[in-house]
C-alpha cells in the first residue's frame, strides 16, 4: 500500500477556519492550535494541510478513532462524513436495511424523516466543514498570498495544484448539498472571516456554481492518472462533472446529457480499465487497483475511525458471517438488503453473476422484523483482507485498510450509455453497448455469458445494471430520483415508507430537508418544501 498520503493525513496540522453552518448549539467549529498565518508562512506545512481536507471525508476529529471531534450534538462515530452520506444514498432505498434502532436512524429505510433527524443533521454539518476547511485553504493560497511569503518555482507550482484540488473537495461537498438539500447556505473564500448569517443560494445557482468551479481547475489540476492514489486529478473533476451533467435535468430542470458524454469520454480516454475482478475492488489492496479514479482512503493504522470504512466492513457482518473472512475481529449485525434487490439478479437464467455477494446461510429472504439481522439477506462487499488473503494492517481487527471508490471506470461506462439512451449526442449506441457489455463480462464467471443485445439495451436495464454494479457504494438514491422511482408508487421495496409490504411516499422527500436548528439560527434559511 502506498501510505505516504496516509501518513500525511494522520499528523495533518489544523487550521484556523470559520464554520459556515450557524447552528450555535452544536461545537462544529475546528479546533485551534495554530493560526493560519504562522502555519501558511512555511511550505512544509501546506501538504499536511491539504491532508486534512482530503481526511474530512474519512476521519471525525483532531485524534483517532475518538476523543477530539470536529463536530459535536451527536456519538463520534455517528458524525463520520463517509458513514452518515452512504447511509443517506443507501438506507433510504431498496438496496440497505439496518437492524438498530440508534434515534430516529430507522427513519431513512422507513422515509419519514423530519428536520429534526440527528444523522440528517450530521451530514449537513459535516458538508459544511467540509466548506470551510476548503474554504480557508483557498484564501490563504492565493497568488497574491503566496507571493508574499516568497514561495516561488516548483513549491509555487504545487501549491497551485495543492489550491486546485481543494476546489475540487469543496465542489464535491457542495454537490453533495445540491443534490441532498437542494438550496443550501452558501459561502466561499471571498466572504468575511467571523461569524455570520450566510445567505441561501439557489439550487440552479449552485450547480452553476460547481460547474464553473469543476470547468476554472481543470488546466490547474494534476494529469489524470498521475497524481497519488486518493488525491484529485482532471479525471476525478471530470467524473464530478459526467455526474453533475448526468443528474442536471434533476436539479435545474434542463437536461445536459450531451455534456454527460463529453466529459465522460474525457474520463474513458485517459488510460483506466476495468479490474479483472470484480470483487478485488473492495478489498484492503483495492488502491492497486486502475479502475479506481478516486477514493476515500482508509488506513488500519493511521485512519482509525467508527464511521467510514470501519462502519461498512462491520456492521454489515452478523449471524453465521465469520469474521476472519472479513479480516475483522467481529461483526456490529446492522446492514443487510431487500428482495427486491436480490431479485435484480434473478434475470440471468443460468449463468452466474460475480458481483452477487449475498451471504445466505441462516438468513431469510423475507424481512419481517427490521430490527433483526437475520431477516434480510446479509451482503459480504466490504472485506479488510488484501486479494492475496491477508488481513489489514490493524492487528485489533477494528479498522481496515480499505479505501472507497468514490468514482470508478464501471460508473462512467454506465453514465456514458445512459446518457446516450437519454438522447444526447456526441456518444453512439454501439459503444454504449460495448460499454456496458465490458462491465457486464467482467461480472460473469463463464466467457461472454453477460453479453446482451441492442434490444435489451433500455434505461431500466440501465437502472437495473447500475444496482448490480455499484450497489453499497452510495449512488442508488441520485439513481433512483433521476429514474422517478424513489417515492412513486412505481418501484416499491419492503419497508419503504414504514410498511413491510412498501409503499409510495411524499415527493417532497427527494430533498432531505435543512435542519431545525440551522433553521432557527438563520433567518436568511428557508425550508425545503413539505417539511
Amino acid at each position: 500500500m502506498n501510505t505516504r498520503f496516509i501518513r500525511n493525513i494522520a499528523i495533518a496540522g489544523v487550521l484556523t477556519v470559520t464554520s459556515v453552518a450557524c447552528d450555535q448549539s452544536l461545537d462544529i467549529t475546528p479546533k485551534y492550535d495554530v493560526v493560519s498565518a504562522k502555519v501558511y508562512q512555511d511550505f512544509a506545512n501546506y501538504k499536511p494541510i491539504l491532508a486534512k481536507l482530503y481526511a474530512g471525508y474519512a476521519v471525525t476529529g483532531q485524534q483517532g478513532p475518538a476523543g477530539r471531534p470536529d463536530i459535536g450534538g451527536i456519538d463520534e462515530g455517528f458524525s463520520n462524513y463517509l458513514r452518515q452520506y452512504w447511509q443517506a444514498q443507501e438506507l433510504t432505498t431498496d438496496e440497505a436495511v439496518i437492524g438498530w434502532n440508534d434515534g430516529n436512524l430507522r427513519d431513512l429505510h422507513d422515509m419519514d424523516w423530519n428536520p429534526s433527524n440527528e444523522f440528517l443533521r450530521a451530514l449537513y454539518d459535516r458538508i459544511f466543514y467540509q466548506v470551510s476547511l476548503t474554504n480557508e485553504f483557498i484564501r490563504e493560497t492565493t497568488d497574491e498570498k503566496l507571493s508574499e511569503r516568497g514561495i516561488t518555482g516548483a513549491n509555487l507550482e504545487e501549491a497551485k495544484n495543492f489550491r486546485a484540488e481543494a476546489r475540487f473537495l469543496r465542489a464535491l461537498s457542495y454537490w453533495h448539498a445540491l443534490d441532498l438539500y437542494g438550496n443550501v447556505p452558501f459561502v466561499t473564500e471571498n466572504d468575511k472571516v467571523g461569524f455570520f448569517l450566510p445567505e441561501q443560494i439557489e439550487r440552479t445557482d449552485l450547480f452553476s456554481y460547481i460547474e464553473s468551479e469543476l470547468k476554472a481547475i481543470e488546466s490547474e489540476l494534476v494529469d489524470a492518472r498521475q497524481n497519488e492514489f486518493g488525491r484529485a486529478d482532471k479525471a476525478a473533476a471530470w467524473s464530478l462533472l459526467t455526474k453533475l451533467y448526468l443528474n442536471a435535468e434533476v436539479y435545474t430542470g434542463q437536461p445536459k446529457y450531451t455534456e454527460a458524454i463529453t466529459y465522460a469520454k474525457k474520463v474513458i480516454d485517459a488510460g483506466y480499465s476495468l479490474t479483472p475482478d470484480y470483487d478485488n475492488l473492495f478489498l484492503a489492496d483495492n488502491d492497486k487497483s486502475n479502475e479506481i479514479i478516486f477514493a476515500i482512503r482508509f488506513d488500519g493504522l493511521r485512519t482509525t475511525t467508527w464511521g467510514g470504512m470501519t462502519y461498512l466492513v462491520h456492521a454489515p457482518v452478523g449471524g453465521s458471517m465469520n469474521k476472519d473472512d472479513f479480516g475483522i475481529n467481529g461483526g456490529w449485525g446492522g446492514l443487510r438488503t431487500t428482495k427486491a434487490f436480490v431479485n435484480k439478479f434473478s434475470d440471468i437464467s443460468g449463468n452466474t453473476d460475480d458481483r452477487a455477494n449475498f451471504y445466505t446461510a441462516g438468513q431469510e429472504l423475507e424481512i419481517n422484523d427490521l430490527f433483526t439481522f437475520t431477516d434480510g439477506y446479509a451482503i459480504a462487499k466490504w472485506k479488510n483482507v488484501t486479494s492475496t488473503g491477508q488481513k489489514g494492517s490493524d492487528p485489533s481487527g477494528n479498522h481496515p485498510d480499505t479505501d472507497f471508490p468514490m468514482f470508478r471506470l464501471a460508473d462512467i461506462y454506465l453514465m456514458y450509455a445512459e446518457a446516450v439512451l437519454r438522447g444526447g449526442t456526441g456518444g453512439d449506441m454501439a459503444t454504449a453497448l460495448q460499454y456496458v457489455n465490458n462491465v457486464r463480462n467482467r461480472a460473469f464467471l463463464a466467457p461472454a455469458s453477460g453479453t446482451i443485445t441492442q434490444s435489451q439495451l433500455n434505461l431500466d436495464f440501465i437502472l437495473a445494471e447500475r444496482a448490480r454494479e455499484l450497489y453499497w457504494e452510495a449512488h442508488r438514491r441520485t439513481d433512483l430520483i433521476r429514474f422517478k422511482r424513489f417515492t412513486t408508487d412505481n418501484y416499491i421495496w419492503p419497508w419503504k415508507g414504514g410498511v413491510k409490504e412498501g409503499k409510495a411516499v411524499e415527493p417532497f422527500r427527494t430533498l432531505f430537508p435543512l435542519p431545525s436548528t440551522d433553521l432557527t439560527a438563520n433567518p436568511n434559511l428557508v425550508q425545503n418544501p413539505g417539511y
